[in-house]
């Protein structure tokens, strides 16, 4: 039984589709499949097998009770997919019900939630390791892939010594055989930049945990690669290569768990791995709002604190001595007396670290003290079955008509180019002005809309720190095109979004010109604008790996084409 279907190329070409980056990427995933699916393949994995497992690494990512206990009874939620083995069945020998769902079940993401079931969590985790063992030992394209493979073995690293404590000894003989084997597949593995970081951790992560010369090799080789994949996949800031804050709090993690397996084995830890530690724990730090929770920028979801806390408790960085601004990163906070504005003052990734990129051009979130009132959607790779939210409608940011700049490769063959975003190129421009006592203003700028309608979009945000008011401007200038547009009329219409954050609360004065924005806390903000209309709609935001309804303010007008538009907003406190 295969884990994914995908579909053939040939069902796939289509006069708009990026045709010659899918035959390259479909080329070299046949020169794989034709090696790798050799008759006899698995035997050039075969080696010496670890006699035992010598480490326990400790993971910090918080694993869920409840979870681990559906999963005893046979209910499997991964990745906003749901699916029933009633009770000690076989989840491998069926279909999933979304790809996301696949790669989450084939990485073992459900084993640290499993693992706290006690003894009985770890004798089902060994009894399903067995199954998958039994389906999925020799090569297959999905669960032996670099977006599987790697993750696999960080988990099974984590729990291994564990679960061979309750396993026969047959049982944690052919564990042993299958994590080295795995590992030296994983080592031939090497296309994918994005994958590089956690392939070395992986091997690392094995070479701790496997006994003999076994581990010692694949510890020796991931260390050596290690440093490089750093390199390749974050910047000096402390930014993950891709811009998702998520993904940066990801690496965090897995070089903690890395600290703490080479700990058990009495290996010194380099300087290297210590200082990115320190340059990650800044950069989730200063994109995290004031309730702790993280920014859902690039690929992100919304993580609480109790999803990120225990990723900085290793660390000495403050609050106070955090950057307002991310210059490799192009991220800004703008901080008034209560406000926290975080900023998106960049481009969507393409190439191999655009796997999670959102199309959100000069997007922003806000808290009013601990309640955040303004948040993006959250779209993460978790929710691959919903393209949709990775769009320019999607957040708070500007759009023309029904337009779209850029958009993700279609379903069918999005997996062969890692689901990037696709269309025209364009560039975020940013200036940020500091007034000593006063306040900070950003301005921001891109010509998305250029090819398409001759226009400029110019953002302006202000945080006025002795008001504690965000009051923000947006502008469409009339630019040259170098063509004549073809059949368009002399205006389109525009639309401002803000979409809240789920338990905020939203009411629309008399005027139309205010709404009324009340969180958690009780706390009130008017958000007034000079727009010609206004709507209140319905809105999604993605926490916890699951979508939540929310409202979606919508501020709306038309353009001319030939002459500069304007429109203006306020967020400022309510009056008692």
């Amino acid at each position: 039984m295969k884990a994914y279907e995908s579909t053939p190329l040939a069902d796939v070409l289509t006069a708009a589709t990026p045709w010659q980056k899918v035959v390259g990427a479909w080329l070299r995933k046949q020169a794989g499949a034709e090696l790798f699916g050799m008759p006899g393949y698995r035997l050039t994995l075969k080696g010496r097998v670890p006699d035992g497992f010598l480490a326990t690494p400790h993971d910090g990512r918080p694993a869920n009770a409840l979870l681990g206990k559906a999963i005893l009874s046979g209910r499997y939620t991964l990745a906003n997919g749901r699916m029933s083995v009633q009770g000690s069945g076989d989840p491998w020998n069926r279909a999933s019900p979304t790809r996301a769902f696949a790669i989450e079940l084939h990485r073992f993401s459900w084993l640290p939630h499993l693992m706290t079931q006690g003894d009985e969590g770890a004798k089902e985790a060994v009894r399903l390791f067995l199954l998958w063992q039994k389906t999925f030992r020799n090569w297959t394209p999905f669960t032996w892939g670099e977006e599987v493979l790697a993750r696999r073995l960080i988990n099974l690293s984590i729990f291994a010594r564990r679960l061979s404590a309750v396993a026969q000894p047959w049982e944690a003989h052919a564990l042993a055989e299958s994590i080295a084997e795995q590992g030296r597949h994983l080592l031939r593995l090497h296309n994918n930049a994005a994958y590089q970081a956690s392939r070395a951790v992986a091997l690392v992560a094995i070479g701790c945990v496997l006994s003999g010369n076994v581990g010692d090799s694949f510890r020796r080789k991931g260390l050596k690669r290690l440093p490089k994949a750093l390199r390749r996949c974050t910047q000096s800031d402390g930014s993950h290569m891709s811009r998702s804050p998520e993904q940066g709090l990801e690496l965090l993690y897995d070089l903690l768990l890395l600290v703490d397996a080479l700990s058990q084995r009495s290996q010194a830890v380099p300087d290297y791995i210590e200082e990115h530690i320190e340059r990650l724990s800044r950069f989730v730090r200063t994109l995290s709002h004031p309730d702790g929770s993280l920014v859902s920028f690039q690929g992100a979801e919304s993580l609480p604190e109790d999803q990120i806390l225990p990723a900085l408790l290793h660390t000495d960085a403050k609050a106070g001595n955090l950057p307002n601004a991310l210059e490799q990163a192009r991220y800004h906070c703008l901080l008034g007396r209560s406000l926290s504005v975080f900023v998106d003052a960049g481009e969507a990734k393409g190439g191999d670290f655009g796997f999670a990129a959102c199309d959100y051009p000069m997007a922003f979130e806000v808290s009013g003290g601990r309640d955040k009132l303004i948040v993006s959607p959250g779209w993460s790779p978790l929710q691959s079955d919903s393209q949709a939210f990775r769009v320019v409608g999607a957040a708070n940011t500007l759009t023309l008509g029904d337009e779209l700049i850029l958009k993700p490769v279609a379903d069918r063959f999005g997996e062969l180019l890692h689901f990037t975003l696709q269309g025209l190129r364009y560039k975020v421009r940013s200036r940020r002005v500091e007034a000593e006592e006063s306040g900070t203003l950003l301005e921001l700028e891109h010509e998305g809309w250029r090819p398409r309608f001759g226009l400029k979009h110019e953002r302006r945000l202000y945080v006025d720190a002795q008001r504690d008011e965000l009051r923000g401007e947006e502008r469409l200038t009339p630019m040259a095109t170098g063509k004549k547009l073809q059949n368009m009329p002399a205006s389109v219409p525009y639309a401002v979004r803000f979409l809240l954050h789920p338990e905020v609360q939203a009411s629309l004065a008399r005027d139309r010109k205010s709404i009324l924005l009340r969180g958690p806390g009780g706390r009130g903000w008017w958000l007034r604008h000079d727009a010609a209309d206004v709507a209140l709609g319905e809105g999604t935001v993605f926490e916890k790996g699951a979508p939540r309804k929310t409202t979606l303010i919508v501020l709306s007008g038309t353009a001319r084409l030939d002459t500069p538009t304007r429109l203006r907003w306020k967020l400022s406190p309510a009056e008692s």
